[in-house]
């Protein structure tokens, strides 16, 4: 990886120098983050995080610098993160990983990051297949990866043009496309047999990602995508996990209303009850909520496309949740491990930088 260039044409840094030297002398104080002015960190200037109101979070942006940090000593020499979960080095884990550093405003072979970037990359196209289908140790629910990595992939060929990137994104696309079942929706397994909404809205934002990204996805399936998630709704307004019967709860039902903002639905009744739904759940929330971080990271971008008056309210009240989960270290404990929970945390507390065409409204 040393000393060669991608496709865009811009030098790779060493991802041993990055990881070892220059990310321990990076300086944990505020005054070193700088707001950035749309495009990718430079090494030199770091964008801030923001307030709601599009202001420098000085609390954030203490949190985030820590959490990259220690991220980035976090990745194995293939590239991968995931090792210290009980999946193994996985596509999605490493896909996310990348998302949170994209996030910083650092892109591949650029910025403080950019080598751990280019890792995250390197790893997920090894791991693609002639299927189309990004699965690395993990035998179980491979679409959940699937969905996550290639939505790290569209983000990266909207700004490399890579011909491996285009190349691994188109037959992971394809994948998605021709797995799409009956009803509308995927499931855990490749296959068109059933579907849940969880699974769903992972594929939908990689659809979303690659239609940003200049690839061709036929209006007709992410239509029908919408339909299942529509189909998915309960009374109350939250959605279920199967479109057959189900109650209502937190993380896949903000998952539902960001697919549907996403998929272009950002009004009518559908997303207005959803919203609701999920805003009964602002932290510090006495109800529980499973998937933590996984419900959290839909919760925030269908609130931030839910207008300002929801963002303005949402926004403090999950940022100050999660800077007091976090450990001294720097890292976040996931479900499904440090580097997923470090990973969906950082996304979060970076949504305000707009720096993700993806996360952009």
């Amino acid at each position: 990886m040393t000393g060669s260039a991608g496709d865009s044409g811009v030098p790779r840094c060493d991802k041993r120098r990055t990881r070892g030297g220059m990310n321990r002398a990076v300086s944990w104080m505020i005054g070193a983050v700088l707001s950035a002015g749309g495009g990718g960190s430079t090494g030199s200037e770091l964008p801030a995080a923001r307030g709601a109101s599009g202001a420098p979070d000085a609390a954030a942006a203490d949190g985030v610098e820590r959490g990259l940090h220690w991220l980035s000593g976090e990745q194995q020499d293939d590239g991968s993160f995931g090792s210290l979960s009980h999946y193994g080095r996985h596509v999605g884990i490493t896909g996310l990983v990348g998302l949170a550093f994209l996030a910083n405003g650092d892109t591949p072979g650029r910025g403080r990051y950019g080598a751990v970037i280019d890792g995250c990359i390197d790893f997920v196209i090894a791991h693609g297949s002639e299927s189309g289908l990004l699965a690395a140790e993990t035998s179980h629910g491979p679409m959940y990866g699937h969905g996550f990595a290639t939505l790290f992939l569209a983000e990266v060929y909207g700004m490399t043009r890579r011909d491996d990137v285009q190349e691994t994104l188109r037959k992971a696309v394809r994948l998605i496309v021709t797995t799409q079942n009956d009803e509308g929706g995927w499931r855990y397994q490749p296959v068109r047999h059933d579907a849940d909404i969880s699974v769903t809205v992972c594929q939908m934002m990689a659809l979303r990602a690659a239609r940003n990204a200049g690839l061709y996805v036929e209006k007709s399936v992410v239509d029908r995508a919408v339909e299942y998630v529509r189909a998915s709704q309960n009374p109350d307004g939250g959605f279920r996990y199967m479109n057959t019967s189900g109650t209502s709860a937190f993380a896949r039902s903000a998952a539902g209303v960001a697919a549907l903002q996403y998929a272009g639905v950002y009004g009518g009744e559908v997303v207005s009850k959803g919203l609701e739904f999920c805003a009964r759940f602002t932290p510090p929330s006495e109800q529980s909520v499973g998937h933590y971080f996984y419900g959290h990271y839909y919760a925030a971008q269908a609130m931030y496309l839910g207008g300002e008056a929801r963002w303005s309210s949402w926004w403090p009240a999950i940022r100050d949740e999660l800077l007091g989960k976090q450990a001294d270290g720097g890292y976040w404990r996931g479900q499904a491990g440090r580097e997923y929970g470090t990973a969906m945390a950082l996304i979060v507390l970076q949504m305000p930088n707009r720096l993700l065409p993806i996360f952009q409204k």
